[in-house]
């Protein structure tokens, strides 16, 4: 095991620092009550009897012929289950019962594989199309693969903060040690933002939290037709997955939580997103590492503290002059934070940099530039995180905490700190009621044995909380990608990992203790243009770098 970088004796002792942060004594209800938990039954008795009316999909979802979508109702508000009721959009393709290595046997079915991407804000609604995928096609055989989008995303109920027009803000800086004027201004918007979501979504804004989810997913399972819930849930997926484990445990099948969110109440989710930051400082290493092996093709820097200063260097030539008129250095650590989440996307980052700075602005702006035409898709996206992560736990409600904590951390792990903190700010000045974190546990014979999948050097999910989800889930197992780093696993590149996954879904079959995989290969490097790049060295001969 590679221990990550930050994890040294003095990275440890700044993160038990930061968990003794204490949250914020804004207004809070309870985790769940007695109401709501029967309002779920109703509405799911309720779902069984309507059933979900599948037919062909919207033309704007662009999806395959073989998609047949359909919604089902939920209470807006479990504790008043005749109440509003809002429509969640659902998508499925039925299992093949095709094997795909002998095409005269017939898989039986197995009921349905429901699916979660996480965010929160994304949407499922795409996931069955992986079943064409030969990763997939022995699970795609066996199951209808169920995607939806969930409470507030897209066509289910969608919520928004701000008008989608004025969501995208490029370009933008990225400031690894703000000023505090630019803080302030920070501290401003963030108000805005929340009393934006309030004023766009009204009294509603309360009833989108994780737990309502979880009960969605229930309402869901009945509406299916299925008594008992096959589910798979990545990064957030797996915390809501959990809630539904420890109120519903009787109603699950099977459950694969794949890049494991912290569930501990206490991490939930101010101290999730500090310790994510200092984890993603640990993966920015392993990126940079790997762009200096490969200096050859890249010419960054043959080490990792020269790839950072190439990094640098081109951030502050963004702050001069934007590239396209759109990427500034806010764009540009966007498109590097999102090579932490996925090492394929490594060599496409490492070339556009590579480019930029030798004079060619084009790959980056392809990569980093906002599109306006996903604008209404981010926003929607950006106000359920917000909302949900907001609603979910207590926060911080004092400034001073924020910036005590994050100024710390930012010592050691500057790369995502303060874009992190940022972005969670307005859940310190969110204007509705937040909840009490449920607190996830299952004893011993009470929830069907689970997989957990987990890569060791994940770094929006971190390690610990795969661990701490394996402790509070009786009977679940643990399976580990070592010394790898991409977040989401299953169905990935790993044969090993994807055998585990094959073995649950299909025969119910885990290993007895805690199991690992090597880790999949890291990427290759694309080659730059060499006669692309002789042109721009030519043309660049003699004159000075522009910093």
């Amino acid at each position: 095991m590679r221990a990550p970088a930050l994890y040294s004796a003095a990275g440890s002792l700044l993160l038990t620092t930061l968990a003794a942060a204490p949250a914020g004594s804004a207004t809070r209800v309870p985790a769940t009550t007695a109401a709501e938990l029967h309002g779920t039954a109703v509405a799911a008795e309720r779902a069984r009897a309507q059933g979900i009316d599948f037919g062909r999909c919207a033309a704007d979802l662009e999806v395959p012929d073989s998609f047949r979508c359909g919604t089902v109702s939920v209470p807006l508000d479990y504790a008043d289950p005749d109440g509003k009721q809002i429509k969640l959009t659902v998508s499925r393709v039925r299992a093949t019962q095709k094997d795909p290595h002998n095409s005269k046997r017939k898989v039986p079915r197995q009921g349905a594989l429901v699916f979660n991407p996480g965010g929160p804000g994304a949407s499922g609604m795409g996931f069955p199309m992986v079943g064409v995928l030969p990763e997939w096609k022995n699970i795609a055989a066996a199951y209808d693969l169920v995607g939806y989008a969930p409470r507030g995303v897209d066509r289910s109920a969608p919520l928004s903060c701000v008008d989608p027009g004025h969501f995208f803000k490029a370009p933008s800086g990225s400031l690894t040690h703000p000023s505090e004027s630019y803080k302030k201004a920070r501290i401003k918007e963030a108000k805005a933002y929340a009393q934006g979501c309030l004023k766009r979504s009204g009294s509603r804004l309360r009833h989108y939290t994780s737990l309502n989810n979880a009960r969605d997913l229930d309402v869901l399972r009945a509406a299916l037709g299925e008594d008992r819930l096959t589910f798979m849930g990545a990064s957030y997926g797996t915390y809501f997955g959990a809630l539904y484990a420890t109120l519903f445990p009787s109603h699950v099948r099977r459950m694969v939580l794949d890049s494991v969110v912290d569930p501990d109440p206490a991490q939930i989710w101010y101290r999730d997103n500090l310790e994510q930051s200092a984890a993603f400082e640990s993966r920015w290493a392993d990126f940079r590492e790997w762009i200096a092996r490969h200096d050859d093709v890249y010419g960054l820097g043959d080490t990792a503290a020269k790839v950072q200063a190439s990094y640098d260097r081109a951030s502050r030539r963004l702050a001069k002059k934007a590239a396209g008129g759109k990427v500034g250095p806010g764009q540009l650590q966007g498109a590097f934070l999102s090579a932490g989440y996925y090492d394929d996307y490594w060599p496409s980052r490492a070339e556009a940099l590579s480019r930029f700075l030798k004079g060619d602005s084009k790959p980056l702006v392809r990569l980093a530039a906002p599109a306006p035409e996903t604008a209404a898709e981010a926003e929607n996206g950006n106000a359920v995180y917000t909302a949900v992560e907001c609603n979910d736990a207590p926060w911080p409600a004092d400034w001073k905490t924020w910036d005590r904590d994050n100024t710390r951390l930012a010592r050691v792990a500057p790369f995502e700190t303060w874009d992190n903190a940022f972005m969670n700010l307005p859940c310190a000045y969110w204007p509705v009621p937040r909840q009490q974190a449920l607190d996830v546990r299952t004893g011993p014979g009470e929830l069907p044995p689970t997989l957990i999948l987990q890569a060791e050097r994940d770094a929006a999910t971190p390690y610990a909380g795969a661990l701490e989800m394996n402790r509070r889930l009786a009977d679940s197992v643990l399976v580990t990608e070592r010394d790898a780093g991409t977040h989401g696993v299953a169905g990935g590149p790993n044969k090993c990992v994807n055998g585990y996954l094959d073995a649950y879904l299909l025969e119910g079959r885990l290993p007895d203790r805690r199991a690992s995989c090597a880790g999949h290969p890291e990427p290759k490097p694309a080659p730059v243009d060499s006669a692309r790049h002789r042109k721009l060295r030519e043309s660049l001969k003699g004159k000075a770098d522009q910093r």
